[in-house]
């Protein structure tokens, strides 16, 4: 298992939502390429019908960068990294593609985007209202249904082919956790069932795909289909055991407190 640091600091054919890389925790656009290996860690639906390119893992234990706000010249022993889907991947380096597949972008571009081209695919409250993770001022995606998870893969697999074409290794696909925002309104069987069929469109493309945080469902890895995880302050929640022995050790980690990265 490694540990990053930072400074504590659609079913039709419509034009893709705008896009920017989601910006890092406490909106610090630098990230310190330091990882140390902790100690003792060691079809319709869902296939895209294109690559034949093989699945390939990331190695556990190796040195990892995350550079989700701008890419940068990784460090010299950085093995594996993460960058937003519309960078390109860093060469010679294991590259993680990020994607935010449960919730819309940031910002009042990319909502609008959905409301104009999607407006019942966003998750709606009582009052008919989209429900908002306020705290990236980010709307939720309706995983509640069969049907709904059907039309969204078609939008979002079409980012995720999006980074097997660039030459991605892998893709980490962000918020399966957004059921904890929902109000109630989803819960863990609709984001294992949503993150089942992102994983069967990974795979098709010939990409390994990360658990994003979420121990609750670390149970359901295997069945999911996820490879691997990446994971922010499991030190601080004391989590990262539970990763590191469900994966084997290939577990990336991000902290944003100093006393959590040294423990």
């Amino acid at each position: 298992m490694t540990c990053v640091a930072t400074d504590d600091t659609a079913g039709r054919t419509a034009p893709a939502p705008p896009h920017r890389p989601r910006p890092p925790l406490r909106a610090v656009s630098l990230l310190v390429p330091l990882a140390l290996l902790l100690a003792g860690c060691a079809s319709s639906d869902g296939g895209s019908g294109g690559s034949a390119r093989a699945v390939r893992k990331p190695p556990a234990g190796a040195p990892f960068d995350y550079q989700l706000s701008a890419p940068y010249r990784p460090s010299k022993g950085v093995r594996v990294l993460s960058r937003d889907r519309v960078a390109r991947p860093a060469s010679g380096r294991y590259t993680v593609c990020y994607v935010n597949a449960f919730q819309s972008q940031p910002g009042k571009r990319a909502a609008r985007w959905w409301e104009d081209t999607h407006p019942d695919l966003l998750l709606r409250d009582g009052r008919g209202k989209p429900v908002v993770d306020e705290d990236w001022n980010e709307p939720l995606l309706d995983i509640s249904s069969g049907t709904k998870r059907k039309r969204l893969i078609r939008i979002v697999g079409r980012w995720i082919d999006g980074c097997a074409e660039r030459g991605f290794d892998a893709v980490e696909p962000d918020n399966l956790d957004s059921y904890e925002r929902s109000h109630g309104l989803l819960d863990t069987g609709d984001a294992a069932a949503f993150a089942r069929l992102l994983a069967r469109r990974a795979h098709a493309g010939g990409l390994a795909i990360a658990q994003k945080n979420t121990a609750d469902l670390l149970k359901e890895h295997r069945r999911i289909g996820f490879d691997f995880a990446v994971t922010e302050e499991c030190a601080r929640y004391r989590e990262c055991g539970r990763y590191a022995r469900a994966y084997e050790g290939r577990v990336f980690d991000v902290e944003y407190r100093e006393r959590d990265f040294t423990r």
